[in-house]
């Protein structure tokens, strides 16, 4: 008999790498943000 999917699982698995994929995009245009301005007053400040 074959096994029944989880697809409670699967689903978690994409909602995880929907998240890490908008997050590592978010990461990126801060990035670029911050090196096309760098002396703009929303960039953190450094320790």
């Amino acid at each position: 008999m074959a096994r029944k999917p989880n697809y409670g699982f699967e689903k978690r698995q994409k909602e995880l790498a929907k998240k890490a994929k908008k997050e590592e995009k978010n990461k990126r245009k801060q990035e670029e943000k911050l090196q096309e301005s760098p002396e703009s007053p929303e960039s953190p400040v450094e320790d």
